[in-house]
């Protein structure tokens, strides 16, 4: 599918994406690359989960001409220069990150060079480098409180785990680099993404793979929390729409439509074609109970919203999921 490059009113030609081999970096890349531009990835290849998805993701973008890559930390300083220094770069989407809540709380330290270190690391390139768009991934895990839908100017002064406090400190640091130096930054808090070749770490496909070899799924909590789940082709759309002029902005990204996850394992049900074992574990406390996502911002000023109905989704997932199974089968997978 071709993309048109007039939507996101972005004239650069070099977008320089950080975490191009994960989820959303990958899909973001290669929206970009059918617009004709040119993308710059960097990518760690770490092991948070099994790097062969992550290999499988960027052998799909070096099928492209535009695209170049560089395995690089963004929490090692010296080695992020020296791409800034080969290469000639026109805006950073920034998607490079330590994510997951749980695992934040075992080994916070990681998620600090990464999500707050890393983001510091590439605002200094920027400023050095006369590069003056700049978008961050954050997260709706900021939102902590139950007033809902949440807005961007929500309360997120009150994270309940590491993962969503550095995410906080990136968002800060952003801000910094806005008033002190003029860079153009838009901030992206995403909501629940999914879809094809997605986190194995993430609720969904843990489901589908312990569905799919008769195990029971691990299930937190009774089933009755809420997510915003939000498609990854409509995410990266939304991503990309956010290159535009913002001065400094914030955006949420989700699909205003949050569902129960027992809903969630009922479309999983229906097109595997498989019943539930379901072994449950008590909610950890730093999990939210439910998600939701005011995305009118969005809709006005980046002309974006979610076209990927839930049921579908689900069902083009469970899909690849299917057809891709003996590669999947073969990853390491972490409970």
């Amino acid at each position: 599918m071709k993309y048109k490059s007039s939507k996101i009113n972005f004239h650069g030609k070099t977008v320089l994406v950080t975490g191009c081999a994960g989820f959303i970096g990958w899909k973001v890349s290669q929206q970009l690359l059918d617009m004709n531009k040119n993308v710059v990835g960097i990518d760690n290849i770490n092991d948070y989960y099994d790097p062969s998805l992550k290999r499988w993701r960027l052998k799909s973008l070096k099928a492209y001409p535009g695209f170049s890559s560089y395995k690089v930390d963004i929490g090692n300083f010296k080695r992020l220069k020296k791409v800034f220094q080969t290469e000639k770069i026109d805006a950073v989407i920034n998607l490079a990150a330590r994510a997951g809540v749980r695992a934040s709380v075992e080994d916070p330290w990681v998620y600090l060079d990464t999500n707050t270190k890393g983001t510091l690391n590439l605002l200094e390139c920027c400023k050095d480098h006369k590069v003056k768009k700049f978008v961050l991934a954050s997260t709706s895990s900021l939102y902590s409180s139950l007033d809902m839908p949440f807005k961007e100017t929500s309360r997120t002064d009150t994270p309940l785990a590491p993962y969503s406090a550095t995410k906080k400190g990136a968002e800060g640091l952003c801000h910094a680099y806005h008033y002190l130096y003029g860079l153009d930054i838009s901030v992206l808090r995403y909501f629940t993404v999914y879809g094809p070749a997605g986190r194995p770490d993430m609720s969904i496909f843990k489901f589908l793979r312990s569905m799919d070899s008769g195990k029971p799924i691990p299930l937190y909590g009774d089933g009755s929390q809420t997510r915003d789940f939000t498609y990854i082709d409509d995410i990266a759309d939304g991503t990309i729409r956010s290159l535009r002029p913002a001065g400094f902005e914030i955006f949420n990204l989700g699909s205003d439509h949050p569902v129960k996850l027992n809903y969630i394992i009922g479309l999983l049900e229906k097109f595997l074609g498989k019943k539930a074992k379901i072994k449950r574990y008590k909610l950890h406390p730093a999990d939210v109970t439910a998600t939701w996502a005011n995305i009118d911002k969005a809709k006005k000023v980046l002309g974006w919203k979610p076209t990927m109905p839930l049921e579908e989704g689900i069902e083009k997932t469970v899909k690849w999921f299917v057809e891709n199974r003996d590669f999947v089968r073969k990853l390491k997978w972490v409970d």
